[in-house]
C-alpha cells in the first residue's frame, strides 16, 4: 500500500510534550492545514463550508518503529498496567496512523500557501504529515451513549488544574494563545505518571519556553521565554 502525503499541519507545538492527550480537549488551540503543491486546488474543498467538524487522518510520523507489539502501556493507567494495542490510541501500532476530529474555523481558498483550512481543538504536533481529511457527520459519527472503557474511567476522576500565572508573564503571548495556553495547562500536560511537586516541566508552545511546576491540584508557572 502506498499513500500520498496531501498536506501538513501548522501549529504551536514543535515538539510532543504539552500537546493534550485528545483532540478537542482545548478547543482554543488552532492549527492550519496546508496542502502539499500537488493538492493546492480550491475546487477539492468544495461543499466543505457546509461541515462545522472535520475527521483528520494523520501519521504519526514521530512514532515509527520496527515490529510491533501486541500490548501497550497506557499512560493513563499510570504506564504499569498493558492493554491490547486495539484497545487504546498509543500511537506504537502496526501501521501509525492518527485519528483526530476538529472544527473548521475558516477556509481561505486564496493565500500565498494556496487554499488552507483553519481549525481548532487539535492534538497534532507542528508539521504532522496529513493523509486525509473526511467531513464530520452528526447523525452517523456521534454516539452519545457510547461507552468509553477504562479511559472513560479515568477521564471522569480527573480534575482541572487551578493556573497561576503573574500579568507579567501573561503579556509574553498574544492574548488569543495566553488563553490557549491556560487551557492547555489546566488540563495537565505532565505524564499521568509523573506527580513531584518539586520538578520543573517544560515545553515549547508558540515560539516560547513555558515552564511550570504541580503541587496539591495548583499549576503555577514559572517562567515564559
Amino acid at each position: 500500500m502506498e499513500y500520498e502525503l496531501v498536506a501538513r499541519i501548522r501549529t504551536d507545538f514543535p515538539s510532543k510534550f504539552g500537546i493534550p492527550r485528545q483532540s478537542g480537549m482545548v478547543e482554543g488551540l488552532r492549527g492550519r492545514i496546508v496542502f502539499e503543491p500537488a493538492y493546492r486546488n480550491a475546487e477539492a474543498l468544495r461543499g466543505l463550508e457546509g461541515f462545522s467538524h472535520l475527521w483528520i487522518i494523520w501519521d504519526f510520523s514521530e512514532a515509527h518503529r520496527q515490529g510491533w507489539s501486541p500490548t501497550v502501556r497506557p499512560p493513563r493507567l499510570g504506564g504499569n498496567q498493558r492493554v491490547g494495542v486495539w484497545a487504546t490510541r498509543s500511537p506504537f501500532r502496526p501501521n501509525p496512523i492518527g485519528l483526530s476530529s476538529v472544527r473548521i474555523a475558516a477556509i481561505y481558498l486564496n493565500t500565498p500557501e494556496g487554499p488552507v483550512i483553519e481549525v481548532e481543538g487539535a492534538d497534532l504536533m507542528d508539521g504532522t504529515p496529513i493523509l486525509d481529511m473526511k467531513p464530520y457527520l452528526p447523525y452517523t459519527d456521534s454516539h452519545p451513549d457510547a461507552k468509553g472503557g477504562f479511559a472513560q474511567a479515568q477521564h471522569s476522576e480527573e480534575e482541572m488544574l487551578t493556573i497561576e500565572i503573574t500579568p507579567e508573564m501573561a503579556d509574553r503571548l498574544p492574548k488569543e494563545k495566553m488563553e490557549a495556553l491556560r487551557q492547555v495547562l489546566a488540563a495537565d500536560p505532565r505524564p499521568r505518571y509523573q506527580d513531584n511537586p518539586e520538578r520543573i516541566y517544560g515545553f515549547a508552545f508558540a515560539d516560547r519556553e513555558i515552564h511550570f511546576r504541580v503541587k496539591e491540584g495548583t499549576l503555577t508557572v514559572t517562567s515564559i521565554s
